[in-house]
């Protein structure tokens, strides 16, 4: 037995290819809200690494409690240990909830280090170099994917987008320490290897909800040992904030994966990156302009930013027939 991939994903048609983007780039904005969430919290907790760990555990908690509601789901989790049972899905495919730990843990490390800025580039850089070769691997639920010139260029230009999106936006703090820079750009390595398991456990489970469970439980115990390093460094925060809506990080992170899961299948993994990210800068946008942070304003090349992102998607959606 092996994993089913879907048979239109090598040739989706034009509609279903846009279709995917623009769920992948709503997925994008759930996640730019969860980053406000998140980082207002963490804020309040003095404790990144803490306010990721909330974060996760929210998310699983409202997935095991839908679980038994939801007949098709269960029906999946029998698909996914049979799949596992007869070596159509590794194990190892089951762990990029670890990477989401990762990528949340480096920014509790980094940011204060390289400033939000250089640190959003280096996740970015690092997410769509690697987006290429898995593609290119077949790691991901829609086949190999080859590495053409219009990928290349719509992935080169996404960074760009980015490194204009955030120029207005954040500075190094201690230039000294720019090679912390790796650390975020493994980070965004590890994304787009998530995007591919995720999307095979999509797959094997015939199921959206049960690789955001998987994702979820694997990424909040990754996330429970960091957190308990990091208590012992520098102790438990003094309260927790009572404001309800800072604990309502984990349904956006939902809504992400959910979206990730659906749309790789379709558009790969670096349309689904680069969608993501065109969503997120969007999506920051729109919080600028409606529900400002303090010590935040709109600028002109966030703006930029989002059309140099989303034409990057649309050269890098350009198929080129082979001769």
């Amino acid at each position: 037995m092996t994993t089913p991939a879907l048979s239109s994903a090598h040739h989706p048609t034009a509609r279903l290819r846009a279709a995917g983007a623009a769920l992948a780039a709503l997925g994008g904005v759930g996640l730019a809200v969860q980053g406000r969430i998140n980082g207002q919290l963490g804020h309040q907790l003095h404790d990144g690494v803490l306010a990721a760990l909330i974060s996760f555990s929210v998310g699983s908690v409202l997935l095991l409690a839908a679980l038994p509601i939801l007949p098709a789901a269960r029906a999946g989790v029998g698909r996914l240990r049979e799949a596992l049972r007869t070596i159509a899905l590794r194990p190892w495919q089951l762990l990029g909830g670890t990477c989401g730990a990762f990528l949340v843990t480096m920014q509790g490390l980094t940011v204060s280090i390289l400033g939000v800025a250089v640190f959003t580039v280096a996740v970015v850089a690092g997410q769509v170099v690697s987006s290429l070769p898995v593609d290119r691997a077949g790691l991901g639920p829609g086949g190999p994917q080859p590495i053409t010139l219009p990928r290349a260029v719509g992935a080169s230009l996404a960074v760009i987008a980015v490194i204009v999106s955030v120029y207005d936006h954040g500075v190094v703090t201690d230039p000294g320490g720019l090679w912390w820079a790796v650390l975020p750009a493994v980070a965004g390595l590890g994304l787009a290897w998530q995007s591919a398991v995720n999307g095979q456990v999509r797959v094997a489970a015939d199921n959206v909800v049960v690789p955001t469970i998987v994702n979820f439980l694997v990424g909040t115990s990754a996330l429970l040992v960091a957190a308990v390093v990091d208590v012992l460094i520098r102790g438990l925060p003094e309260s927790l904030p009572t404001q309800w809506w800072l604990y309502t990080g984990g349904t956006m992170g939902i809504v992400a994966i959910m979206t990730a899961v659906t749309a790789v299948r379709v558009i790969g993994v670096l349309l689904l990156g680069m969608s993501s990210v065109a969503g997120q800068l969007t999506g920051a946008v729109l919080l600028d302009l409606f529900v400002p942070a303090e010590g935040t304003e709109l600028s002109v090349t966030s703006l930029v930013g989002i059309v140099l992102t989303m034409v990057a998607v649309g050269i890098a959606a350009i198929q080129v027939r082979p001769r």
